[in-house]
C-alpha cells in the first residue's frame, strides 16, 4: 500500500522529461507492474509524454527547478521512491561553476532533504563514471570495477559536482526522516550512455553536416571507452529500487558501474559506426596538433571570456578524456541485485541506428 492509500508505488523521476528519464518512464511502464504512478520533475516539460499513461499507471508531469526547496517536497510529497537523474552536464566551460553547483549539489540536498521531510525511504542517485575518472593525466582505467584503485583528480567542476553530490546521497543512506524512517540510498554510475534522442551523438553528426562532410580524427587507435546502452542504464535503475526496497541492507550506501555488452572502442569509432551512412569522409591529424589547438582554445576561452563565451567542443579537458582508456568490468549488479542487460547489443545498436536513420540532413545540403 502506498502512502496515498492505495495499492501500488508512486515514483518520482527528477528529470523525467530528459535523455535518460524517457529511457526511465518506457522501462518502467513496461517493467514494473507495482508502480501506478509515474511523476517526471523536470525544469522543461513534455506535454505529449502523459500520453504514455495507461488504464494502470498514470504519468503526471511536474514542472519545476531542482535548485528551489518547495517545489522539490511538492513533488516528493506522497511518493514513495525518487530517481534522482536531474544534473547539468558541462565540460565546455559554456555554464558557470556556481550554476553547475547549485543545479548537481544543491539540488541533490534538496531531493534528500524533501526525501526525509516526506518520509520517503528509497533514493536512486544517478552518478556518472565521472566521479572517478578520467583524469587529466590521461591515466587509463582498463577493466576497472567498483572497488579499484585510480587516482582521482577532477579540473572541470562537472566531475567535482558530481563527486559531491554522489557523496551527499551515499552518507544519507541510514538517516532518519519523517516518522523515524530510514532513508536508504544507492548511486548507479553510468559510463558514456547511448541511444535514442542521445544529444551528444546529434551534435556529433552535425558538426559533420557543418564541415560539408569532413570528420577531424587523432585520438590513438587503441584508445577504448566504456559505453552502455540508456534502454540498459535504465533497467538497472528499475532493478536497483525494486531490489532497494527488498533489500535495503544489501543495496543501501552502494554504488554501481552501469555496464552491458556494448563493444569497447574509442568515442570517435563508437559514433561513427552508426554514422557511416552518411559517407563522412575522415582526417587523420596527428594527437599532438590536437593538443595545440586544445589549449590554444582554452586560451582562447579565458581570454575572450569578458566579452565572448567562446567555448568549442575541443578542449584540453575534453581531449584527455577522448585519448583516454576507460572501460570498466565488473558484475557488482549482477551480484547484488540480478542485473543482466536487457538489451543485447544488436538490439541496443539495431534502436539507436533506427533513430540515427531519421537524420535528414547531409554534407551536400551545406
Amino acid at each position: 500500500m502506498s502512502k496515498q492509500g492505495h495499492s501500488g508505488l508512486v515514483y518520482l523521476i527528477t528529470g523525467g522529461c530528459g535523455f535518460l528519464g524517457q529511457h526511465l518512464l518506457r522501462t518502467l511502464l513496461e517493467r514494473e507492474d507495482e508502480v501506478v504512478e509515474i511523476r517526471l520533475f523536470d525544469q522543461v516539460t513534455r506535454p505529449n509524454l502523459v500520453d504514455h499513461s495507461t488504464e494502470r499507471v498514470k504519468v503526471v508531469l511536474i514542472q519545476g527547478d531542482i535548485t528551489d526547496y518547495d517545489s522539490v517536497l511538492v513533488a516528493a510529497t506522497g511518493a514513495d521512491l525518487v530517481i534522482h537523474t536531474a544534473s547539468l552536464v558541462d565540460v565546455w566551460h559554456r555554464v558557470p561553476e556556481e550554476t553547475i553547483h547549485r543545479v548537481n549539489v544543491q539540488g541533490t540536498e534538496n531531493v534528500i532533504k524533501a526525501c526525509m521531510k516526506s518520509g520517503i525511504q528509497h533514493l536512486i542517485y544517478t552518478s556518472s563514471m565521472e566521479v572517478v575518472g578520467p583524469n587529466i593525466k590521461g591515466d587509463p582505467f582498463i577493466r576497472g570495477n567498483e572497488d579499484s584503485l585510480y587516482e582521482v583528480c577532477h579540473e572541470m567542476p562537472y566531475p567535482k559536482s558530481k563527486a559531491e553530490a554522489e557523496r551527499l546521497v551515499l552518507e544519507a543512506n541510514g538517516k532518519k526522516g519523517k516518522g523515524d524512517l530510514c532513508l536508504w540510498t544507492c548511486a548507479l554510475r553510468p559510463t558514456g550512455i547511448y541511444g535514442e534522442q542521445h544529444q551528444l551523438m546529434r551534435d556529433f553528426y552535425q558538426m559533420g553536416v557543418r564541415t560539408g562532410g569532413w570528420v577531424i580524427r587523432g585520438v590513438p587507435r587503441d584508445t577504448e571507452h566504456g559505453r552502455v546502452y540508456a534502454g540498459n542504464v535504465a533497467w538497472m535503475h528499475v532493478l536497483a529500487a525494486r531490489k532497494l526496497r527488498q533489500h535495503p541492507h544489501r543495496l543501501g550506501g552502494e554504488v554501481y558501474f552501469c555496464y552491458d555488452d556494448s563493444p569497447y572502442k574509442s568515442y570517435e569509432d563508437f559514433n561513427m559506426q552508426f554514422l557511416s551512412q552518411f559517407r563522412f569522409r575522415e582526417v587523420w591529424v596527428p594527437v599532438w596538433i590536437l593538443w595545440l589547438v586544445a589549449c590554444l582554445n582554452d586560451l582562447l576561452h579565458w581570454s575572450l571570456k569578458p566579452m565572448w563565451l567562446y567555448t568549442p567542443l575541443l578542449n584540453r579537458y575534453t581531449l584527455a578524456v577522448a585519448c583516454t582508456s576507460f572501460t570498466v568490468y565488473s558484475d557488482k549488479a549482477e551480484r547484488h541485485f540480478g542485473y543482466r542487460p536487457l538489451y543485447s547489443w544488436e538490439e541496443a545498436r539495431a534502436r539507436t541506428q533506427s533513430w540515427v536513420n531519421t537524420f535528414t540532413e547531409s554534407p551536400k545540403d551545406t
